[in-house]
């Protein structure tokens, strides 16, 4: 039995060095200013979020970088969102992997003031409905109400991109 131990601890040790190994030396060359989100770490930071969406309301976002006019933002929704509207800002939404409906357009219900320029309700009405699955892109416009309706069989994860449109 202790040969059969040594053996898994020897292939342990192994693969314990490989993950503590230094990087690799970047090659020479101009630093790259574009950023890059690979579609797996996406699914990998949205199953994250998915599991903090569990402890909360049903959603949780984080934002993956802001810029001057635009930000880009991953979000995970399992329940329904509230409506919302942005008065500067239009939305982009690139949904990664799941299923909703986007309501667009109508009137907000229980609309309130939460922020400069953000309006949120409980509901829109009379809106346009658009059913959502993964490698769907959708543009809303600044100003237009909307929601994410999500159903109880599959959530729903998008990479958000706001851009300031009313400056």
């Amino acid at each position: 039995m202790d040969l059969f131990s040594n053996q898994i601890l020897r292939e342990l040790l192994a693969v314990e060095k490989e993950d503590h190994a230094p990087a690799a030396t970047p090659k020479s060359g101009p630093p790259n200013p574009a950023d890059h989100w690979s579609a797996a770490l996406l699914l990998e930071r949205a199953a994250y979020l998915g599991k903090m969406a569990r402890y909360g309301d049903g959603s949780a976002s984080e934002t993956l970088k802001e810029y001057p006019q635009h930000c880009a933002m991953l979000s995970f929704r399992s329940r329904d969102g509230e409506a919302e509207a942005h008065e500067n800002f239009a939305d982009i939404f690139f949904v990664i992997e799941g299923r909703a409906t986007l309501v667009t357009g109508g009137v907000m219900t229980g609309a309130k003031r939460v922020g400069p320029g953000e309006m949120r309700g409980s509901a829109v009405e009379g809106g346009a409905r658009q059913e959502l699955r993964a490698g769907d892109v959708v543009h809303v416009p600044a100003g237009v109400p909307h929601q994410m309706l999500v159903g109880s069989e599959k959530p729903v994860a998008c990479l958000v991109v706001k851009i300031q449109e009313n400056p």
